[in-house]
Formats: structure tokens, sequence, C-alpha cells
């Protein structure tokens, strides 16, 4: 192969941006005492920022974020009446939650997105 024909990709960050932006969140409750909640709150919020990578191509519409923020706001009960186990967690152990939170927020972007597909072809101009 010539590098002619070769594309060249950048890398690709996520998972150092994902791990930057929630090192500081995972410090904030470790300084209150609540390490166990922080490191959930961390897993939640990096399969989020996951789910958000994955249909980066919605960014530019306002119902993805939209959904993003009320799905967030669905996950605020979830540490505050859940009862974390004390101690060390396993992170193989938080994997399959992880997971199927990321693919229910996927999901659930995927069937709002056919849903406002149906209701505005891309090609029809709408008539005010």
């Amino acid at each position: 192969m010539t590098s002619d024909t070769q594309k060249k990709k950048r890398a690709d960050y996520t998972g150092v941006i994902i791990g930057a932006i929630l090192l500081p969140v995972l410090v904030f409750f470790i300084h209150l005492g609540k390490q166990d909640m922080g490191e959930s709150v961390c897993i939640v919020l990096g399969m989020i920022m996951l789910a958000i990578r994955i249909r980066w191509d919605l960014r530019k519409h306002l119902w993805f974020w939209g959904i993003i923020v009320s799905l967030l706001v669905l996950h605020i009960p979830l540490f505050i009446l859940v009862r974390w186990p004390q101690g060390w967690t396993p992170a193989i152990g938080m994997l399959p939650i992880g997971v199927a939170d990321c693919l229910i927020i996927v999901g659930v972007v995927r069937f709002v997105e056919k849903f406002i597909a149906k209701s505005h072809p891309p090609g029809e101009v709408q008539s005010s």
C-alpha cells in the first residue's frame, strides 16, 4: 500500500477525555468521604459520555441534548435513594450495569430519533 491510498486517521482520545472529565468528580466525592457513591457516579457519567460519543452525529439537534439531560436527571434519584455497598467493588462487577446503562441510553436516543425522523422527513420543507 502506498501512502497516497492510505488515509491517515487521527487517534481517538475519547477515553482520555472522559477520564479527564471524571477525575475531578471522583476526587470531589472522595473529599466528601463518599468514595463508593463517587465511583458509581463516575461509572454512570462515563457511560452517558460514551453514549454521547456513539451518537455524536446528533450533537447539533436540540432534542438529542434534551434526552441526555432528561436521562441525567432520571439518574439522580438512583444515587440518592439506592444504598451503595461499603468498601471496594471490583470494576468488572460494575461493568454489566454500566454497559446496560449505555445500551439503554443509546436505545432511547435511537427510538426518539426514529420518531422524530418519521414526523419530519429530511427532504420535506416545512411550511409555516
